[in-house]
This record gives structure tokens, C-alpha cells and sequence, in this order.
């Protein structure tokens, strides 16, 4: 079937569509009778799609397996390519500065945006999805539109969020018997820590997910902001600085090497033993608990999550390594691209995706918090409300071409790092990233 019709579109029966419920892979997910856009899918379509390679198994596994469904119910040939995360970002330049390659490109957090005049709008399917599933989360919107509009241009199609992940015995061994909630004894728990001989270990590393994740909570939490509102530079401010002195107090507790690693070091090292307490997204729990090593996977009763301490601007200031999907304008098959994207995120294919990989990329849509994922394993909760609870990148300000490439320039994390190492004092640093994000920021 090469029509995209109500009753055709997605391989869903009739019975699913009126009785309002769409029984996923794990739960019924609670869904809205509403009509599908209609498409017609291109005569002999195929795709390529590129996006980031797994970091637990069934990721990539359960994708490959729900867009072989796809083409097998629609008869369009898929493709589907994982690249390295920190290979990603550069590839979608390419394909999107040669117009050639990939149709479809499941990106990054703000990739869509440094593109937005070379993708497709996407609004159809993304309003049919809204209502279908119970709205789009508030940031999850902020990721998909362009700014400014109604306009999407992207399929946010989940979150990786960076809770804090430590080890309950050497916690307790430090003296505190639940993780601490502020910054002041979020210093001295790693302190003790790196006296017990189980340090900490945040990167400052040009880490897609891990680097960001760390950087921008650090900041924020102490009242920087890269922007404000109005879109003026106001790094280089008092906040920034004494969010940058704290930084330094903190890497003096960490492991050594943190500055090089990437986004798989931290997992590493913690399977070790060399850390008692990273942030990661729920990956290394995953691994860790499937671990075919015994002794490994007997770790994960010791591992927890917590969210990070909330610093000084008395709210938090977390953020999520988002994965976002866009279509490319040069695709021959742009009807089949946006079927594709749409049929990606329907509850057979999601839920199924979501919950067989552990709730690695948490929802966007609101539905599927209802999702068994977050009912079978109370150490995971930390993960469920990732993209309802979570700043953007690019805070306060909006997310466009000048948010995107401050983020893949590393601006934020070259200022944390340099006054880690003692390259730089705190406030030659938000100087120095206050020059560099001008370039991107022009008045």
C-alpha cells in the first residue's frame, strides 16, 4: 500500500484507531481517535537514514527492526546508517551543505536549527502526533519548531538525561545516606569520595552527551546563562565566574584524565571501579545490569541515580541530550520520509523501541509516560521526566543557527575546561567564551 490513508497508514487496524487505545510492545498507551495526514508515498521511494550508533544494544537493534517493518508494510527500500556521536554532527554538515547523501537525519539536540532553511516542514505530522499522543512536552516543542513559529522543522524522538549515577555503598561510606541535593554538599560528598579512594568523574572532554551535560548544568546552576532572553551575550557575568571557581574546586576531587575522555570514558570507568560516581544517561545502568560478567552485573545493586544538586539559582538546571529527526528538502521521497518519521513514532514501533532499550531516550510525546518502562524498575525514575523537566541549550534565549553552533563549537565546555587545567583564571575564561560566541551572536 503506497497511499497513506486512516485506515491504511501505519499497519494499524481499525479497531485499535476507534477504541482510543494503541497497544504498544510493553503497555497500552492512551491515544486520541484523530485522523491521519494524508500522503501519498512515492513510487518506488527509498531512504536513507543516518543517525548516532547505540549505546545499549536493543537501540540500535529494535530501530533497524521497526524501519525494516516500515518498508516492508509500504514497500520503500530503508537504509539505515549509525555514525559515531561525535562523527554525527559533522556528517550532517555535509549532507546538508552538498545537498547529497542521507534523507533523513536523526540529529542532535540543535542540528535541525543550524539547517532550518534545507529541511522539510514537518508540521503536519508533528500535530497529528501531538494530538494522537497527548502533546508534545514543552522543550520537545522548543526542539521541533523553528523559533519564532509554528513551523517544525524536526521530530524530537527522545532525550538522554544526565542524572547523577554513584555507588550507595561509598556514598553512605562518605557519610551520607541519600544523595545530596545542593551544590555545597554535592562538594564535600566528592571530597570525601576522593579521600576513600572512589573519586568522581565529570568530563570536560569534546563529549556530544557527557561534556554538555556536565558544563551547562554547572553554569546555570549558578545563575550563567550563555544569553539572556533578548539573545545578548552575558557569559562573561559574576555567576559565570563563580560557577567556573566552583568547577575548579570540584575537578580537583576527580579522577585524573577527565579532560580527554569522551562520552564512553565515564561508563568505563565506573565498570572499573576506578569512579563511585559519574552522570550518565541510563546506559551504563543498562549495561552494567546485562553484563554477560558476573561480577559486573552484580555492581548494579549498588548503583543508583539521582538528579543533580540544584546550586545557588535555587531551581534545576539539568539538561537533555536530545536525538531530533529532520528530512532533508533534496530527498526525491519527501512524502515517504515525513510516513516514515510519523510511522517511527507510533506506539507499536516507539514503545517497543523505548522500553527494550531501558528508557535510554525518554519520551517527548506525553503518552508514553505511561509506558511500562518507568513501572518495572524504580532505579530508572530518574529518567522518566527528562524532557519535561529539563532546559535547553541555548538558555534563555531561543534555539537557532547561533544556539546550534556555540553547542557544536564546544564554547561552554572549552571555558570549563581551561580553568580546570589552569589555562585560564574564571574570568579570563568568560571573557575568552564571550569572544567566541560573539562570532555566532551578531548583533
Amino acid at each position: 500500500m503506497n497511499r497513506w490513508t486512516r485506515r491504511g497508514a501505519l499497519g494499524l487496524g481499525a479497531g485499535l484507531l476507534s477504541a482510543g487505545l494503541v497497544r504498544g510492545a510493553q503497555a497500552a498507551i492512551p491515544t486520541a481517535d484523530v485522523p491521519m495526514p494524508k500522503l501519498d508515498i512515492e513510487k518506488g521511494a527509498s531512504l536513507r537514514v543516518l543517525r548516532p550508533s547505540k549505546f545499549v544494544d536493543p537501540d540500535e537493534a529494535i530501530f533497524t527492526e521497526n524501519s525494516n517493518r516500515f518498508a516492508s508494510q509500504f514497500g520503500v527500500s530503508v537504509r539505515v546508517d549509525y555514525a559515531g556521536w561525535e562523527d554525527l554532527r559533522p556528517q550532517t554538515a555535509v549532507t546538508a551543505n552538498t545537498g547529497a547523501g542521507p534523507d533523513v537525519v536523526v540529529g542532535w539536540t540543535d542540528d535541525p536549527h543550524l539547517y532550518a532553511d534545507k529541511v522539510l516542514d514537518l508540521t503536519d505530522i508533528a500535530d497529528y502526533l501531538g494530538k494522537k499522543y497527548g502533546g508534545w512536552y514543552p522543550l520537545a516543542e522548543r526542539y521541533g519548531k523553528k523559533f519564532g513559529t509554528d513551523r517544525w522543522i524536526a521530530i524530537p524522538m527522545g532525550g538522554s538525561g544526565g542524572p547523577a549515577v554513584y555507588r550507595e555503598s561509598w556514598v553512605k561510606e562518605a557519610g551520607y545516606d541519600t544523595f545530596p541535593t545542593d551544590t555545597d554538599k554535592f562538594l564535600d560528598l566528592c571530597r570525601k569520595l576522593k579521600k576513600s579512594g572512589h573519586p568522581a568523574g565529570f568530563t570536560t572532554g569534546h563529549a556530544v552527551g557527557d561534556s554538555n551535560g556536565y558544563c551547562y548544568w554547572l553554569l546555570w546552576a549558578f545563575g550563567g546563562k550563555m544569553v539572556d532572553e533578548n539573545q545578548k551575550v552575558v557569559i562573561n557575568s559574576k555567576e559565570t565566574v563563580e560557577a567556573l571557581k566552583y568547577s575548579k574546586a570540584l575537578y580537583e576531587t576527580y579522577i585524573p584524565g577527565t579532560q580527554s575522555w569522551l562520552d564512553p570514558s565515564n561508563n568505563k570507568a565506573l565498570i572499573a571501579g576506578d569512579i563511585g560516581l559519574t552522570q550518565n544517561g541510563v546506559s551504563l545502568y543498562f549495561s552494567i545490569k546485562n553484563s554477560p560478567d558476573p561480577k559486573v552485573a552484580a555492581m548494579a545493586a549498588d548503583l543508583n541515580h539521582a538528579r543533580m544538586p540544584i546550586g545557588p539559582v535555587g531551581h534545576a538546571t539539568e539538561v537533555a541530550l536530545a536525538i531530533n529527526a529532520m528530512a532533508f528538502k533534496h530527498t526525491k521521497y519527501p512524502n515517504a520520509a515525513k510516513a516514515y518519521l510519523a510511522y517511527m513514532m507510533e506506539a507499536p514501533q516507539y514503545d517497543h523501541w523505548m522500553t527494550d532499550s531501558f528508557g535510554y531516550w525518554a519520551q517527548p510525546l506525553k503518552a508514553y509516560a505511561e509506558s511500562d518502562v518507568w513501572k518495572k524498575d524504580p532505579k530508572i525514575a530518574a529518567y522518566k521526566d527528562t524532557m519535561q523537566n529539563s532546559l535547553w541549550l541555548g538558555y534563555a534565549g531561543p534555539i537557532n543557527e547561533a544556539s546550534g553552533a556555540v553547542v557544536a563549537d564546544y564554547v561552554v565546555v572549552d571555558m570549563v575546561a581551561s580553568v580546570n587545567s589552569g589555562d585560564a583564571t574564571p574570568e579570563e575564561a568568560a571573557k575568552e567564551a564571550e569572544r567566541r560566541a560573539k562570532r555566532y551572536y551578531k548583533a
